[in-house]
């Protein structure tokens, strides 16, 4: 909507006002990544990150689904999936299955139960965020991850767990990636490490 009002004085050099008023709606903003899940080849769950509320029974039942999924896939196939509106992103590396999830531009759930539009019934709910993009972050997320840990095992996972959250926090704020630089990831850590050893001499 534009609206354009004039107005004119009266004298030798007329005034001219223009004012402008300008709207528009843009369709509700969605989270680019939805959750990231790190898992061993036994289906055991080390690191969870949900960026969006979900109640607790459908995220164990959803997150067991996926997890099952992408361990009965061999390398052969395509490391991406879609499941229950989510696209699936996964990465096997050495004992470690690293999987993100992302979902469609709109919330195909809500939306069938609102519109009784089916999964694939409307090009609207189709899932556009790029796959190869994720599949990249999920590589550099492993990189800074070797980088702190030296080479990232379940274990690391396991015993530094407050510090690997750390690290995808960093990386990843409420569901949009927003560093990708190792340098500047790990640069807070190294910090928090530094403080904790003086602290750790000054007691001893």
């Amino acid at each position: 909507i534009i609206t354009v009002s004039c107005l004119t004085q009266p004298g030798p050099r007329p005034h001219l006002t223009l004012t402008t008023t300008t709207s528009f709606s843009f369709p509700p903003l969605l989270k680019m990544i939805s959750f990231i899940l790190m898992v061993n080849k036994q289906g055991q769950t080390r690191l969870s990150s949900y960026y969006e509320w979900m109640d607790m029974q459908e995220r164990v039942a959803l997150e067991s689904e996926i997890i099952r999924k992408c361990l009965s896939r061999s390398e052969l196939q395509c490391s991406f999936l879609e499941y229950r509106g989510f696209k699936v992103i996964y990465r096997r590396y050495a004992s470690l299955f690293f999987i993100v999830g992302t979902k469609a531009d709109f919330d195909v759930r809500k939306l069938s139960k609102l519109t009784g539009v089916k999964k694939g019934g409307d090009k609207s709910v189709e899932n556009y965020e790029n796959e190869l993009g994720l599949l990249e972050f999920i590589h550099t997320l492993v990189e800074t991850m070797d980088r702190w840990a030296g080479s990232i095992c379940e274990l690391d996972i396991m015993y530094q767990l407050e510090q690997v959250h750390f690290l995808v926090d960093e990386m990843v704020m409420n569901g949009y990636i927003v560093e990708t630089n190792k340098s500047n990831v790990l640069r807070p850590i190294d910090l928090i490490d530094r403080e904790s050893k003086k602290n750790e001499g000054m007691f001893r």
